[in-house]
């Protein structure tokens, strides 16, 4: 189940900074195979502020917030267009801002590049051979880890993580996962084990997915097709929803526990949030990979190289994939 691919050697003459850059692209909203189109020439800014860097791209992954974006749900804070999508980056620095300090040119690093998750959002994303992001969404890849895997980790990661501290999550609590096989499923999942130290973890997926569940270290694996997860009479300290299905959650939570969700509009008093990126939460659970105690879960059809990505971008939004899909090698 666990993936890891060989990168090639990447050597970039950092002095040849590109005026254009391939990309995917959309200038109006809709379904990917009738909005995305791919620009061999998109302009790439000159001048980086004093506190980003220009990457090179050596991967990325897809998250559901991409085809959400494209379809237009929320024009009401993002209203720009064209738009070149994409959260996630792995890559190498090949050019620094003036007040950089953490990274240098040839540094290896990854993150996801819209710090405010629906908001304020990147007119250029990740799905292009260049992109632009802040020092401090940005941190360094773990060494053990390829382009690929890195790619797949930082939205998902960085949301299951702040669910825990909204919830002030702490050791010997339990916790029931909704959809807990999917990209910020697992990780809610790994860390609730491996960084919180859950006394109980339970999870639902479909009947496919529960043997991943089950490697994960869920305790109680729940096939929603067969049972219902709030007539099980075992109640939880935190119920973690990813997939939208707040208003059950409260029939299996205790008395005095909380219930959060990642998916609008939330239903009160569940705790509904938006991600914020943070370079430096992806530098803090940096020892976990390394040590191999956290783990990227990558579905099968990774990696997508990057003349499909319309195909990756749809199969995403048939919710059939299993861990993160990624795009690789761009272009």
């Amino acid at each position: 189940m666990w993936v890891h691919e060989s990168d090639e050697h990447i050597n970039e003459d950092a002095s040849i900074i590109p005026t254009h850059t391939k990309a995917w692209y959309y200038s109006e909203h809709g379904s990917p195979g009738d909005v995305l189109k791919l620009d061999p020439n998109w302009p790439l800014p000159q001048q980086l502020k004093d506190d980003q860097v220009l990457i090179k791209v050596i991967a990325a992954s897809i998250n559901p917030v991409d085809y959400k974006r494209m379809h237009g749900e929320f024009k009401d804070t993002d209203p720009h267009l064209p738009i070149v999508p994409g959260y996630d980056v792995a890559g190498i620095v090949v050019k620094v801002g003036g007040e950089v300090k953490k990274f240098k040119v040839g540094d290896e690093v990854y993150g996801d590049i819209n710090e405010q998750g629906l908001s304020n959002l990147k007119i250029h994303g990740t799905l292009s051979e260049y992109t632009i992001a802040e020092e401090r969404l940005l941190a360094h890849k773990p060494s053990n880890l390829s382009f690929i895997e890195a790619a797949s980790i930082p939205l998902a990661l960085e949301t299951a993580n702040e669910g825990f501290e909204h919830a002030h999550f702490s050791a010997g609590k339990s916790i029931l996962v909704l959809g807990g096989a999917g990209g910020v499923g697992n990780y809610v999942i790994q860390l609730a084990k491996q960084v919180y130290k859950a006394s109980k973890i339970a999870a639902t997926a479909s009947t496919g997915k529960l043997e991943l569940l089950r490697e994960l270290g869920v305790d109680l694996p729940i096939d929603y097709t067969k049972e219902n997860f709030e007539d099980l009479p075992e109640k939880y300290d935190l119920v973690y929803d990813v997939v939208g299905q707040g208003d059950r959650a409260f029939k299996a939570v205790k008395e005095d526990g909380k219930v959060v969700t990642i998916v609008p509009p939330g239903h009160p008093p569940a705790m509904f949030f938006v991600l914020t990126s943070k370079g430096s939460i992806l530098e803090n659970l940096r020892p976990y990979f390394e040590s191999g105690k956290l783990k990227p879960i990558l579905d099968a059809k990774t990696p997508v190289p990057f003349s499909q990505v319309i195909e990756a971008i749809s199969y995403l939004e048939t919710s059939r994939a299993t861990g993160k899909v990624v795009v690789y090698p761009i272009p």
